[in-house]
């Protein structure tokens, strides 16, 4: 990503005329995915122009409703939207088991044990023998449906729009866009979330949670957390402005 001097002297800004959504890291909390729906439907009741949505990935693991989540994100909501979704590093620990079963036991140490129960599997333990694994994958690959295993396989690596590009973890600011490699959108930090240079976009993404969404000069970041604190967020953007819906749980609101 190159340094841009064009965003010292204007703010970025979304497509003109457009409002836009990203949402943050889900991880299985389906409850707050659908408040989070509802939101943005009636927060763009009035948009004269198709909104968009981006989804930052990490859909599954963690949180108790992978398999949920995954049939909202495919029962066309928030309605009225054009949808994009991002693949995040956890979509994609899973389709790397399922085409190297070995790689395995990483996906269950972050978290693919939620996935599978939620898919009716009773996941391993991580000191199970290599035959036990490909087993257990086995029988959730049986379990999820095609659709689903297609949607996890469709997922983007970035969206661009206006001054604006959506990622899961981020970028290596050293390296045009054409160069970013997975291992930099799907799972970076270091090095993209201390760099201190203004970048050509607006670099929006999840993947490393936040306490309260917000800017941090050329990044804003989006994830809360949602599997362990309850608050699940989505940026809206219009023109240079920049605000947030939130979707919360109310037991942790009462912790």
């Amino acid at each position: 990503m190159r340094a841009s001097r064009a965003a010292k002297s204007k703010p970025p800004t979304f497509q003109e005329g457009r409002l836009g959504y990203a949402v943050g890291d889900i991880h299985g909390r389906a409850d707050l995915l659908e408040n989070l729906f509802t939101q943005m439907e009636q927060d763009s009741a009035h948009s004269n122009e198709t909104p968009l949505v981006v989804f930052a990935g990490d859909y599954i693991d963690r949180g108790p409703d992978s398999r949920k989540v995954i049939d909202l994100l495919l029962s066309g909501r928030p309605y009225g939207f054009e949808r994009r979704f991002l693949m995040g590093n956890h979509e994609r620990m899973l389709l790397d088991c399922y085409d190297e079963p070995a790689k395995a036991r990483r996906w269950l140490n972050h978290g693919g044990f939620n996935t599978m129960r939620s898919y009716g599997v009773r996941p391993p333990s991580m000191g199970a023998a290599a035959e036990v694994l490909v087993e257990a994958l086995g029988l959730l690959r049986d379990r999820m449906s095609a659709e689903h295993q297609a949607f996890l396989r469709r997922l983007e690596r970035y969206v661009e729009a206006g001054d604006y590009l959506f990622v899961h973890a981020g970028v290596d600011p050293s390296k045009p866009l054409a160069q970013q490699t997975d291992a930099d959108l799907f799972w970076i930090r270091k090095g993209f979330l201390d760099c201190g240079r203004q970048l050509s976009h607006r670099v929006v993404h999840g993947h490393t949670p936040v306490r309260a969404a917000g800017l941090e000069g050329s990044r804003l970041a989006i994830d809360t957390g949602a599997y362990a604190t309850g608050v699940l967020t989505a940026a809206r953007l219009e023109g240079a402005g920049v605000s947030f819906l939130t979707a919360r749980d109310a037991v942790f609101s009462r912790a």
